[in-house]
């Protein structure tokens, strides 16, 4: 029996057309639940949300860190569905109250006889991630309610997939074709300043492009707001590259082919949706 060839990567080290079909049909996706409406992209945005808790989490238990996977996971949950009908103060309210149950419950874990073990290191570990997903998850959510004077939380949603995708499509094609000067070597080797360039100039024009015809308002500031999100987008990539690399993993999970998990999609678009959201906020309240 003849072995079949390994399946071709490319020089980013991708499967190519496992990564693209994936994306496509998340692309899909992500289009349906903005045209079902405002709870679909909720319920969308919560999935997203718990498996990219439930990766990180388990990565860093099997790690050794001690972290309650399940009550971080609720108290993500109560902090996203706390926005849609109260907004951030009902985000940032939940929050604070999960943040004070991982710190008094983390106190106990051993009971009351036994100290906790690594006890700072493993609330602030516990903190950072109810910070990292599901505080900057809920901003993704919370863009369906941020209607500009001349657009829809619709349109929103999608500038803000728009210039995300675009920065890692123009990143991604500009580092494999000229990357050659590493933009964070002690941090993600393969992130060239090359590819930056190449993530500015797709997404601040993919963001001039979608605030002119989905927002309705100034192309320029579009151009702004889409160069902030690739650098967001950027620094969310390197977090997660990080992250990775103290735990010495190279994906969260394997549960997409050509992409690795769930939170290798996100690490970018989690900072960048909470900047979208602060944008949509001047633009609704007439600051521009």
């Amino acid at each position: 029996m003849t072995d079949l060839p390994p399946k071709k990567k490319s020089r980013a080290g991708r499967d190519l057309p496992s990564a693209i079909g994936v994306g496509v049909f998340l692309g899909l996706v992500v289009v349906l639940a903005v045209w079902v409406g405002d709870l679909a992209w909720y319920l969308l945005v919560a999935v997203g949300v718990g498996v990219a808790m439930w990766e990180v989490l388990t990565r860093l238990r099997e790690h050794s860190y001690q972290v309650p996977r399940t009550l971080l996971i609720i108290g993500g949950q109560a902090m996203l569905w706390a926005s849609w009908p109260l907004g951030a103060s009902g985000l940032v309210s939940v929050y604070v109250v999960a943040v004070l149950a991982l710190m008094f419950g983390r106190l106990f874990h051993n009971g009351r006889h036994y100290p906790p073990i690594n006890y700072l290191r493993d609330t602030a570990v516990g903190i950072f991630i109810l910070t990292w997903v599901p505080l900057f998850g809920s901003f993704a959510a919370m863009l369906t309610h941020a209607q500009t004077p001349f657009a829809s939380g619709s349109a929103s949603i999608l500038t803000f997939m728009l210039c995300v995708v675009a920065s890692d499509t123009g990143g991604y094609i500009a580092g494999v074709t000229f990357g050659a000067h590493p933009m964070a070597p002690a941090v993600s080797p393969k992130k060239s300043w090359e590819g930056f360039a190449g993530s500015i100039v797709f997404g601040a024009f993919t963001g001039a492009l979608t605030t002119h015809y989905l927002l309705h308002h100034i192309f320029w500031l579009g151009a702004i707001m889409g160069v902030l999100l690739v650098v967001c987008a950027t620094l969310g990539d390197l977090v997660e590259s990080q992250f990775k690399r103290e735990l010495h993993i190279k994906d969260m999970s394997g549960i997409l082919p050509g992409h690795g998990g769930l939170m290798d999609r996100l690490d970018g678009m989690l900072p960048a949706a909470m900047v979208t959201w602060v944008a949509m906020n001047f633009l609704t309240y007439g600051f521009f």
